[in-house]
């Protein structure tokens, strides 16, 4: 005899069929109640006897139980509800038990707890329209045919952890009301739960579908899991609605995944995820944050249309194939730090109404990005091929990037055309104007900005400034406006183009407070510097007259004189300031060549010396440069006294100086056109006393030299 009980087994089984050789277990069914042996090696008296004593809703246990075809129907006859025709079974336990045949649960209702743990289904098993009021458990589970549960209703918790399905598992429109768990589950034929609606949680961690799987339309009310999950066939997310959370972390797609039209309500997570094939995510819609991080797509990557209600981390995607992005819209920030784009050939046009972070990204191919943006950032980028940066509505950061061949960020005049007509961007009110922050630490020599505003641009650092191309309209920042106080006086600036490096020195050097974080700039001051008021991060003035003279050559090898005169005055202003690289003696030349004409450039301030220093002339040539009277000639001469030539000597009185009435206006008028000639250094030919002579002289070297200083300041403006 064997013992009833088998050390394996935690339950009393039937045990026939034994053999202390080759299955000292036997049939490992459990006791009907009242004998020793399972239902299917019931004698058939004492078989009937229990099928008759059953009634719908009866709770069952058949732990272990071998069933053939007909003796499952029977037993599910005997449960039959009248009024439904459907079995109606109570608390009910068939783990371990082994289907032979169909295994068909249509429309059974399980009013308790429903226990399959271990079940091996070797034929079909069918639960379509099957009701489960209570926890339905699969665990470890074998179906080798088709499995079908659509229309299937789970009130309580559905778990499939580690089931193994063969053939085809079929969960069209089924309700999981509370958790769904199919953790570690195998799909070797094709996994189909369209339109299935997940009330509660559903975990697919770790689950293995080798052949398509089908969740389009699905919905998830709850917190989804696939991470860890593996797709070897075609994966449909196909308009799914995911409500809260939705893990893809570490999945790995080999065919096709489609998440065409899905909706995301919660934050999408597919870190690290592998896109072996082609992976479409056209006009799904992310309500929470998107996260990319570490995804690698070694298909094409779609995203066309898609919108992304909150932030988007694409961080260290690495995107093998063709990448698009065209008329995505994203509402907050969107990260691509560190992104690899391979053989992508144009990216967007793109909307975000926060900062598009390209930092660090690789761009592999001759590319085209067309973006509309608040703020685009692009600190170390680098592109491998030529590129063509569109932008509009953008402020553009390309410190550190690197450039390997030439690369033109221009700012588009229109809004962005896609194949559907004009994109909307609505999520960017305000002028479409591209502003260029930084362009530290980049090799200008490739770079070409077009129709830019460089008012808040930092150049400090980058290299070969001299061979940046800037064409279009390039607008530069202005110094201060209005009448300010300096000493005791006031004093206005000149309009000119600046580099906002000088407004940072300046804004420093006079000691300026911090303004406020957000604070908008006045244009009545210089503006101050990221690091303000910290004069180690501050360049001075040395540093930025090596940008003025670099960015000048830059302006003179365009054929913009005006621009390039603008930053020759720079030059010489900083020149001027700088104690520590210019000498004292050159900075006393430069003061003295500020101070007479703007350093050649400001024609009014030459003018207005010319036009004193011939008042001064006049007046001291009045006053004592100009004889009392014209001095009288006089011949003298001796007559032969034979007669014969008479030869004279004239003598001139010199010119005595003036008494009296000096300031009259016959003696203005001589003056004046002393005065005159002198300007074109010609001599008048006027008597003049001592004094005058030397004033007419120094006339002579001054006022032509200040003339020239206005006509040059004024060729410097007009010049092509």
């Amino acid at each position: 005899m064997f013992s009833a009980v088998s050390p394996a087994l935690s339950w009393p089984h039937c045990a026939h069929g034994a053999d202390p050789a080759t299955d000292p277990v036997g049939c490992r069914g459990i006791h009907v109640p009242g004998h020793t042996a399972c239902l299917a090696h019931l004698s058939d008296t004492d078989r009937d006897t229990y099928l008759a004593g059953l009634t719908p809703g009866s709770d069952i246990d058949h732990r272990g139980t071998p069933f053939t075809e007909d003796l499952l129907n029977r037993l599910l006859h005997a449960l039959q509800d009248s009024t439904t025709t459907h079995p109606h079974l109570g608390a009910t336990r068939f783990d371990g038990a082994q289907f032979s045949g169909t295994a068909s649960f249509v429309g059974a209702k399980f009013s308790g707890f429903a226990m399959f743990v271990g079940a091996k289904f070797a034929g079909d098993a069918v639960f379509v329209g099957a009701q489960f009021s209570g926890i339905a458990v699969f665990v470890e589970a074998q179906f080798s045919g088709t499995a079908r549960f659509d229309r299937a209703k789970f009130a309580g918790s559905a778990v499939f952890g580690g089931v193994e399905f063969s053939g085809s598992a079929v969960f069209d429109t089924v309700e999981f009301s509370g958790i769904a768990v199919f953790g570690g589950v195998e799909f070797s034929g094709d996994a189909v739960f369209v339109r299935a609606e997940f009330s509660g949680d559903a975990g697919f961690v770790g689950a293995k579908f080798f052949r398509s799987v089908a969740f389009d339309r699905a919905e998830f009310a709850g917190t989804v899991a696939f991470d860890g999950a593996k797709f070897s066939g075609i994966a449909g997310f196909g308009r799914a609605k995911f409500t809260c959370d939705a893990r893809f972390g570490r999945a790995q797609f080999s065919g096709i995944a489609g998440f065409v039209g899905a909706r995301f309500s919660g934050d999408a997570v597919f870190v690290r995820a592998k896109f072996s094939d082609d992976a479409s995510f056209g006009e799904a819609k992310f309500v929470g944050t998107a996260r990319f991080v570490g995804a690698k797509f070694s298909g094409s990557a779609g995203f066309v249309g898609a919108e992304f209600a909150g932030d988007a981390w694409f961080g260290e995607a690495q995107f093998s194939g063709i990448a698009s992005f065209g008329v995505a819209k994203f509402a907050g920030d969107a990260k691509f730090d560190g992104a690899q784009f391979l053989v992508t050939s144009r990216w967007g046009p793109t909307v975000c109404a926060g900062t598009l972070d390209l930092s660090g990204a690789v761009f592999g191919e001759p590319t085209t990005l067309e973006i509309a943006a608040r703020e685009v950032r692009c600190v170390r980028t680098r592109w491998e091929s030529t590129a063509t940066v569109r932008l509009r509505h953008a402020a553009a950061d390309l410190s550190y990037a690197v450039l390997a061949a030439p690369v033109a960020v221009t700012a588009h005049p229109a809004p962005f055309i896609n194949g559907d007509g004009v994109v909307d961007e609505s999520l960017l009110p305000g002028p479409a104007g591209v502003r260029v922050t930084s362009v530290q630490g980049v090799d200008a020599a490739l770079l070409v900005l077009t129709d830019t505003d460089l008012s808040d641009c930092l150049f400090s650092g980058a290299f070969h400034l001299d061979q940046l191309r800037l064409e279009g309209r390039t607008d530069f920042a202005f110094p201060p406006t209005g009448w300010h106080r300096k000493g005791i006086g006031p004093v206005r600036w000149t309009r000119r183009r600046t580099l906002v490096e000088e407004h940072h020195w300046r804004a420093q050097s006079i000691g300026r407070p911090t303004p406020p974080t957000g604070h908008a700039h006045s244009p009545r001051q210089w503006r101050a510097g990221p690091y303000h008021p910290d004069p180690d991060h501050t360049p001075d003035p040395e540093d930025v007259a090596a940008l003025y003279r670099q960015l000048r050559k830059a302006f003179e090898d365009a054929k913009n004189e005006p621009g390039a005169a603008d930053f020759y005055y720079g030059e010489c202003e900083m020149r001027r300031h700088d104690r520590a690289g210019t000498p004292r003696v050159e900075r006393g030349l430069l003061w003295a060549y500020w101070l007479l004409s703007g350093y050649g450039l400001r024609a009014a301030r030459a003018l207005g010396w010319l036009a004193a220093a011939m008042l001064l002339t006049i007046m001291l040539l009045m006053g004592f440069g100009l004889p009392g009277s014209s001095p009288k000639q006089e011949a003298t001469g001796t007559v032969p006294p034979g007669g014969g030539k008479v030869t004279f000597t004239i003598d001139k009185d010199d010119a005595q100086n003036p008494t009296g009435d000096r300031f009259t206006g016959k003696r203005f008028e001589k003056a004046l056109n002393i005065t005159l000639n002198s300007v074109v250094f010609r001599s008048s030919g006027q008597d003049l006393t001592t004094a005058g002579t030397y004033i007419e002289m120094t006339s002579r070297l001054l006022e032509p030299a200040l003339l020239a200083l206005a006509v040059l300041a004024i060729r410097g403006r007009i010049k092509r």
